[in-house]
């Protein structure tokens, strides 16, 4: 009875909440997911060839750079209202913008992981006979993935709480909860949906990182190995 009465004190942890409330959160949690998840996909899509263009162009690296790093101080209500004629009230108005926002972090992550590959290693490359394209594909984005995938996982954790914004237009995930929510201060909800946000950044951040020391396995510590010696063997 207690349990229940939870929704009615309006308390901040209430079991009864998550039994009633599952499939709204669930529906949430999942749009929350695939928002991120387009949005980041997306932006590794245009930062990519952006970096290469600087790397080839560096003259253009302080524009490029320049432009990037304003995207990401404009106020998000301000950047969805400059998008809103384009795209209308639309998931697609959401994502461009988490694009936008991802974009200063991983055209740096990628220009600083390309920048991390010893220039010995490049010239024994092109002693070998490796063109341009398989030098790249071949020999530096191996090596540079580790900055490559750090880079990745700070838009993705930075687009996971961006995504809440998405409210805005009705395309927030779990930010719809918390919108919804705070007219009545609707506790359990505030705080399962904010909860919910950190678990999905955190278990983003482990993911990526497993698939980080599994694309680098030359990255993870050796392991010593120590023959055991039996009593009479050796000298």
């Amino acid at each position: 009875m207690a349990e229940a009465n939870c929704l009615v004190t309006n308390d901040w942890i209430c079991g009864e909440y998550l039994r009633t409330r599952a499939q709204e959160l669930t529906d949430a949690t999942l749009q929350h997911i695939g928002i991120t998840a387009v949005s980041v996909l997306l932006g590794i899509v245009v930062a990519f060839p952006l970096a290469l263009l600087v790397r080839a162009r560096p003259r253009l690296a302080g524009p490029v750079l320049a432009l990037t790093t304003l995207l990401y101080t404009i106020p998000s209500l301000a950047m969805f209202s400059l998008l809103l004629p384009l795209f209308g009230l639309s998931s697609a108005l959401v994502v461009t913008g988490l694009v936008l926002y991802a974009l200063t972090i991983l055209v740096r992550g990628i220009l600083a992981g390309l920048a991390a590959v010893p220039a010995e290693t490049r010239e024994a490359a092109r002693g070998m006979g490796y063109g341009p394209g398989r030098l790249l594909w071949e020999v530096e984005l191996p090596l540079a993935l580790p900055a490559l995938m750090a880079g990745i996982r700070m838009a993705t954790v930075s687009t996971i709480a961006l995504t809440t914004v998405g409210s805005l237009v009705g395309r927030g995930g779990l930010g719809n909860l918390i919108e919804d929510a705070l007219p009545t201060f609707f506790k359990a909800q505030v705080l399962t949906a904010a909860v919910l946000c950190v678990l999905l950044a955190v278990a983003a951040d482990l993911l990526l990182l497993g698939l980080q020391r599994l694309l680098t396995p030359w990255t993870r510590p050796a392991r010593r190995r120590t023959a055991a010696v039996r009593p009479g063997e050796g000298g």
